[in-house]
């Protein structure tokens, strides 16, 4: 595709003034954009959602325009610490590769944005599940946390799908600083950049059977799950269930997804 964009014929549709919302989906990455869209979201129900389940959509949240320039940052390796051939390790089929820092600004706008939206939840699920150790309210203070831990680099990262790979079910943890939450923003349009490839998620309980969940996902959208584990309530009080995402096979084209973790890596 070309990255020329040609004028298109000027309707009266066309030249009605866009809302505030709109402007911000549709405009290139801008950073009180970004913060407008998350604080604009409904978290009541986002913390519901993640509390019931383990997980929660956030729809929209990347452009089509800003979906294509994280893609083509994909091919410019300087940008990257670490590729990794998922095949190569047992971990499924295609490929990622994790950031260097510095990231990208809109990647570190995201992860800086999110983290304090998702921190208080992180931390009742902490009391909750009977752990004394409470998160910062700052993505800052926590990354200064990974660093004292030996954990400083960088664990963003670009997923690249083709036809047939997929990803196993795992739990992205790179040491013992761990953030229980993480983000995942799908990239490509199903049914017309690829087909399959759904996200994944499993819940472990104890004495059960695993249930598993696919999030549906449109370009542009984020979903929010647990890193590993999460608290459940049930008849005899609070219990721990474990979880693992990964994605189901990607039956035709390429699936790019950027990942958003919080805590950095040995």
């Amino acid at each position: 595709m070309s990255g020329i964009l040609t004028p298109a014929k000027t309707t009266a549709a066309a030249r009605a003034p866009m809302s505030s919302a709109a402007e911000d989906y549709q405009a290139p990455y801008h950073a009180p954009a970004l913060a407008r869209r998350l604080t604009g979201l409904d978290w009541e129900r986002i913390t519901r959602e993640l509390e019931g389940s383990g997980t929660a959509l956030l729809e929209r949240q990347l452009s089509p325009v800003q979906c294509q320039q994280l893609r083509r940052i994909y091919a410019e390796r300087p940008r990257f610490r670490s590729r990794v051939v998922m095949r190569q390790h047992g971990f499924g089929s295609g490929e990622y590769q994790y950031f260097n820092y510095p990231l990208p600004q809109l990647v570190a706008e995201l992860r800086s944005e999110l983290y304090p939206r998702l921190a208080p939840l992180a931390n009742r699920w902490q009391e909750e599940l009977g752990q004394a150790l409470r998160y910062p309210p700052q993505h800052a203070q926590f990354l200064a946390r990974c660093r004292a831990a030996g954990q400083h680099l960088a664990t963003p990262l670009l997923l690249k799908y083709g036809s047939g790979d997929y990803n196993c079910l795992h739990q992205d943890v790179y040491g013992e600083c761990v953030f229980p939450l993480q983000v995942a923003f799908l990239l490509s349009r199903p049914g017309e950049d690829f087909g399959g490839g759904e996200f994944v998620v499993t819940e472990q309980r104890p004495r059960r059977q695993s249930r598993a969940e696919v999030v549906p996902l449109r370009q542009g959208d984020a979903v929010v799950f647990a890193v590993r584990e999460r608290p459940a309530h049930g008849t005899r009080g609070i219990y721990r269930v474990s979880l693992r995402h990964g994605v189901s096979r990607v039956r035709w084209g390429e699936r790019y997804t950027l990942g958003v973790i919080f805590h950095d890596a040995r």
